[in-house]
């Protein structure tokens, strides 16, 4: 029996897909030879920026996580404790 339901896992899947096609990109840039524009470089890293947020969110979805209940923590506090 799945942990999570159909619909919540599809979209885990999609941002999974999504940000690390982004990742993938970035390393060509970074680790690779491959040449961008600034401009070009400023929109892969925002669209990096955007994926990995919407895969964190898919992620709490997932996890049965309160997302928004997240967002009161105070700045700096990810959760985790010391």
């Amino acid at each position: 029996m799945p942990f999570a339901d159909e619909e919540t896992a599809a979209a885990y899947r999609a941002a999974w897909d999504a940000w690390r096609k982004q990742v993938d990109h970035l390393h060509r840039v970074f680790l690779e030879d491959e040449r961008l524009r600034p401009d070009q470089l400023k929109g892969l890293l925002n669209r990096e920026a955007r994926a990995k947020a919407t895969y964190d969110r898919a992620r709490l979805r997932l996890l049965g996580l309160d997302a928004p209940a997240l967002d009161d923590a105070p700045a700096g506090d990810d959760g985790g404790g010391e």
